[in-house]
């Protein structure tokens, strides 16, 4: 693929981009030359990373040290990101932690964590570039979701929570802007399993190293459907054949889901290695030493991900569904019958 310069000195913020998807996001906004405001908790990740990019030719990189659970520090850095780098064109909320545990086994205070940061870091980064965009009238807010945002799954209750209250919170502010005639836009894109190193630093209550559900895909093949977001100004992308197949099962076949799920969601999510006693995890604290783009799954992940509009997958969804209950109440209608002269 030829690289381009389609971001040329726009300004593009990302939280979470010391790892997984945001660096990989971060990465291929640099390469098309967009000036980078970074939000993470690590700042040495943060710093190796501006320094990466800078070295791959990025226009310019800032960081922001910081916990998005923490709505005044989000606020700061996006005004300083402003005043380094100029008006913020792009904000991609990426930040997320999970815990791997039965509802049960969690405690109270893991899951306000969990929410805290997957869900308030959204709706906090989200308020920090209104605050710019609205005055410079133009922008764009790109929200990370989740095919889990449709269909939760055991072992991830806060997680599964969290991305179904993005989408409500991204389809309400969407809907906000549009009464008010804002020029400012809202994307979300629904990812599938990645191979990030949320699986080796995250959280877990079970006996064995957590693994992502079903089909895996690189960090880089999401990157890309963010990159096309922000082309396109689309408002919902499904990443993956198995996005897809996820959400519109959901849609089709709730009840058959829940008898799935619950008989392979729960011993699919565990691999074969048990958990060591001195395992690692970021739920409180960042991992400086595993912040990378890949996680431990590079043999089995996938380049690249089909991309499906989600709105027109959904309206096709829905006519082609109403076109069959047609056609079988038309057979199924039965006769009329004659009655006699």
């Amino acid at each position: 693929m030829l690289e381009d310069k389609t971001f040329a000195g726009k300004v593009v913020v990302i939280t979470g981009a010391g790892a997984g998807v945001g660096r990989a996001v971060a990465t291929l906004f640099a390469r098309r030359g967009a000036k980078l405001g970074l939000i993470s908790r690590d700042a040495e990740a943060l710093d190796d990373l501006a320094e990466e990019l800078r070295a791959g030719g990025a226009e310019q990189a800032a960081t922001a040290s910081l916990d998005v659970s923490d709505a005044s520090a989000v606020f700061a850095a996006a005004d300083l990101f402003a005043r380094e780098l100029g008006p913020i064109d792009v904000w991609v909320n990426d930040a997320m932690l999970t815990v791997f545990s039965t509802v049960s086994d969690m405690a109270p205070e893991e899951f306000r964590r969990v929410t805290e940061v997957t869900y308030l870091g959204v709706v906090h980064g989200s308020m920090a570039a209104l605050r710019h965009m609205r005055e410079q009238a133009h922008g764009q807010i790109i929200n990370i979701g989740s095919a889990l945002a449709y269909r939760g799954i055991p072992l991830q209750s806060a997680y599964c929570g969290s991305k179904h209250a993005i989408r409500g919170f991204t389809a309400s502010l969407r809907a906000e802007l549009e009464h008010d005639r804002s020029p400012v836009l809202v994307s979300i894109l629904e990812l599938p399993a990645m191979n990030t190193p949320q699986f080796d630093w995250a959280r877990t209550h079970r006996a064995h190293q957590p693994k992502p559900m079903g089909a895996i895909y690189q960090p880089e093949a999401a990157a890309e459907a963010v990159l096309r977001a922000a082309r396109t100004g689309a408002r919902e992308y499904w990443v993956g054949t198995s996005t897809l197949m996820t959400i519109v099962g959901n849609m089709i076949a709730p009840e058959f889901m829940d008898w799935f799920l619950a008989r392979t969601a729960v011993s699919g999510q565990d691999r074969r290695r048990l958990v060591q006693a001195e395992r690692r995890d970021n739920l409180i604290k960042p991992i400086t030493d595993l912040h990378r783009a890949h996680g431990s799954f590079d043999a089995e992940a996938r380049p690249r991900a089909f991309v499906y509009p989600g709105a027109a997958t959904r309206a096709a969804i829905v006519a082609s569904g109403a076109a069959i209950f047609f056609v079988l109440g038309v057979l199924a209608a039965p006769r009329a019958k004659r009655r006699p002269g």
